[in-house]
């Protein structure tokens, strides 16, 4: 397992060039590289706790990497994540992933696109905005397929093609948020052979006005043949009782103008959440169109699956790796730390045993045994 974990590490790294000049180097860039990555699955959250869990861990480490100058210190780590080139750095890391990819296509069948801001990573003198990144999730396996960095949210519109540039996603359903909904996004969707489920909000009006006036003429006529699909789910957690509501329908005549500007437009859709707890009830409504045909479940499935990237990537960023209270900012480190945090979290949910990703992480800082479990996902 050492040679082969190493080799395969090495062979999916050597894109990385090494930015340093060759009389500063007292320390393989491997040598940094494999460390931060068994570090982060272990606990670590930066460049000081990535240096003492190696020095805690050096002879373990030594049975896959030389470490011939003994551990490079946090500052070393540190500017060497901030002047790694970040394409190189995730191309490396989506190339490992390529080996992660499960055999069943439909694992793969949701893509929620969606944008996280690194709040941590604001400098103190706030010349520089807060780093915005950009993230493909492939919801059901649980692996980061890509990210790119922007300045701030508004920014995504631009984001959002380059992303889908890099990602194989014929086949999927690709789920984006109301920013996301452009007919230049919707275009280039269908282009990669890929079907989309785009929310729609007031930066659409005319769209949304469309949507919303339709919806009405289907409720005002539930008993005529109008082509919608509902379903309904019900779900109580920890006194909290929520009911959707979900209706697809085909365009509608009314509509029908919109087809012609929005790639392969097919559906137009509707959920109502309401959700009841302490006694206070709150509702919500959302609009989306769809290059889908009218099944409701699977309409059901990819907007639940879009729901699913808060949960499992956003939320575990920021309460188990404690992203967003990240002060790492020095040039390209903050977004290359961000990627390898996805990265660790995609190794972790490939780990089978039993517990949530901060159990594994723990697991893995008190026992070398686990940890090496865990590399096995590679």
């Amino acid at each position: 397992m050492t040679c082969t974990l190493t080799q395969s590490f090495q062979n999916h790294f050597t894109v990385v060039d090494d930015p340093r000049i060759d009389r500063s180097k007292c320390h393989l860039l491997m040598d940094i590289l494999f460390l931060a990555v068994c570090a982060t699955i272990a606990g670590a959250d930066g460049p000081s706790d990535i240096a003492d869990f190696g020095r805690q861990q050096i002879q373990w480490l030594r049975k896959f990497i030389p470490l011939a100058n003994g551990i490079p210190s946090h500052d070393t780590i540190g500017r060497v994540f901030s002047l790694l080139i970040p394409q190189q750095f995730q191309q490396a890391f989506l190339s490992w992933i390529e080996t992660l990819m499960p055999d069943d296509v439909d694992a793969l069948r949701f893509v929620p696109i969606d944008g996280k801001t690194v709040r941590g990573s604001l400098h103190r003198n706030k010349e520089l905005k807060p780093l915005h990144l950009v993230s493909a999730w492939a919801t059901k396996c649980g692996l980061s397929l890509g990210q790119v960095a922007v300045g701030d949210k508004s920014n995504e519109i631009t984001a959002i093609p380059k992303l889908l540039d890099m990602l194989e996603v014929a086949g999927a359903i690709v789920t984006i948020d109301a920013m996301g909904c452009q007919k230049a996004i919707a275009k280039k969707i269908i282009h990669k052979h890929a079907d989309y489920v785009l929310a729609a909000k007031e930066n659409q009006p005319t769209l949304v006005a469309a949507i919303k006036t339709s919806f009405l003429r289907i409720d005002n006529h539930a008993n005529r043949n109008t082509g919608s699909r509902h379903y309904k789910t019900q779900e109580k957690s920890r006194g909290r009782n929520e009911q959707r509501d979900y209706v697809i329908a085909p365009i509608p005549k009314e509509m029908s103008a919109f087809k012609s500007e929005w790639k392969c437009l097919r559906t137009i859709g509707r959920v109502i959440a309401k959700v009841e707890r302490d006694g206070k009830q709150t509702e919500e409504v959302r609009y989306f169109i769809s290059s889908l045909p009218p099944k409701v479940k699977q309409f059901a499935d990819a907007v639940r699956s879009h729901w699913g990237i808060e949960n499992s990537l956003h939320w575990v960023l920021d309460v188990v790796f404690g992203e967003d209270a990240s002060a790492i900012h020095v040039g390209h480190a903050p977004e290359n730390f961000g990627f390898l945090r996805r990265f660790v979290i995609s190794l972790l949910k490939r780990e089978t045993s039993e517990g949530s990703i901060r159990r594994k992480r723990k697991r893995a800082a008190w026992s070398t045994s686990f940890l090496e479990k865990v590399l096995r996902r590679l």
